[in-house]
């Protein structure tokens, strides 16, 4: 909507995500970057979620971490997410509540919800951000993001046209923390039934059956193309079994089919922070470094003693992955059976 038009725009909100009723970690690390932009402009932070018989201590927590108000929108219709029936009960909330922010997470729900309703409201909306800070002088949402190709670092705002909207990467800050004695308003409302309606049908959900999840893992082992053919995965992936560690991949190796997308790590992948990652045959492109160089100590492998990965690792090995990796396999589990026996 137009900047200039008599509505008054105020306050942040964040699009905090559910699945069974559980608050997700993700909504936490937006908490964590709304209440940034929130102090810095003097206003409150507000959290929205929609689903179905979500969890009270969830709510409660979303207050305990930085939420001046939580406005939850329930109905049986909305415990899977479908975007029209998410956008509709998201357009009641912007109309109710005029925000001046809206952020979301740049996961599955996020990147889809967020363009639709951008669209609905003719709002501008920059995705997948780095980076968030206020404008001194005009109060305007500096919205920071890798551009062309991960070259560059582009800030766009959107000056004329509110709300502000944005997507952040999942794992770019850290969740926010409980803060003891917060107060805030909890409002739990039913979504209007005019509000459910959509053209897509929720059949069933299939779970991930991999015993780790990449965003999640505090171990990542990442296969790159020093790996020269798909039969070789297996070296990263045993050394992941020995590590009880994430299996990730560079996008060549999954644009080469060696692995899924769901593995893909970087800029057109997923971000990671885990305590320890692992790369082997990994160069380090721009576009790689921007998904895990957030990770806490990173321990590289490759022949090429000048590959940019040396440039963001802790430890870096110049030599042939195929030696050392089933070496490193061979020692973990040799440790592993040692304590097993001493136990």
């Amino acid at each position: 909507m137009n900047k200039t038009a008599e509505t008054s725009w105020n306050g942040v909100f964040i699009l905090a995500e559910q699945f069974a009723g559980r608050v997700l970690p993700v909504s936490f690390e937006l908490l964590r970057r709304g209440r940034e932009l929130a102090d810095t402009c003097g206003t409150t932070l507000s959290a929205m979620i929609f689903g179905h018989e979500i969890c009270r201590d969830g709510l409660q927590e979303l207050i305990d971490c930085g939420a001046d108000r939580v406005v939850a929108t329930e109905a049986a219709e909305l415990e899977h997410f479908l975007v029209e029936p998410y956008a509709a009960c998201m357009l009641d909330v912007v109309e109710q509540y005029h925000p001046d922010i809206i952020l979301a997470a740049a996961t599955t729900t996020g990147r889809t919800l967020m363009p639709y309703v951008a669209v609905k409201l003719h709002a501008g909306l920059t995705a997948d951000c780095t980076e968030l800070a206020i404008e001194a002088d005009s109060g305007n949402l500096l919205q920071i993001r890798p551009a062309i190709g991960g070259n560059i670092l582009a800030t766009i705002k959107t000056p004329d046209h509110r709300p502000q909207m944005a997507t952040v990467r999942p794992h770019s800050t850290r969740p926010a923390e409980r803060v003891d004695g917060r107060s805030g308003e909890i409002v739990c409302q039913a979504a209007p039934a005019d509000r459910l309606a959509g053209r897509v049908e929720h059949l069933e959900f299939i779970a991930d059956d991999s015993p780790h999840h990449l965003e999640d893992a505090d171990v990542v082992v990442v296969v790159g193309r020093g790996i020269k053919k798909g039969e070789n995965v297996s070296v990263g992936a045993e050394l992941a079994e020995a590590l009880d560690a994430a299996l990730g991949a560079s996008r060549e190796v999954v644009d080469r089919g060696w692995l899924t997308y769901p593995h893909q790590i970087g800029l057109s992948g997923k971000t990671v922070t885990p305590r320890l990652y692992v790369g082997l045959g990994v160069s380090g492109s721009i576009q790689h470094l921007a998904g895990m160089q957030t990770s806490e100590t990173i321990v590289a492998v490759n022949t090429d003693a000048d590959a940019q990965i040396f440039q963001v690792a802790d430890i870096g090995i110049v030599g042939d992955l195929f030696e050392i990796a089933p070496a490193l396999t061979a020692a973990l589990r040799q440790v592993k059976q040692d304590n097993s026996t001493t136990k």
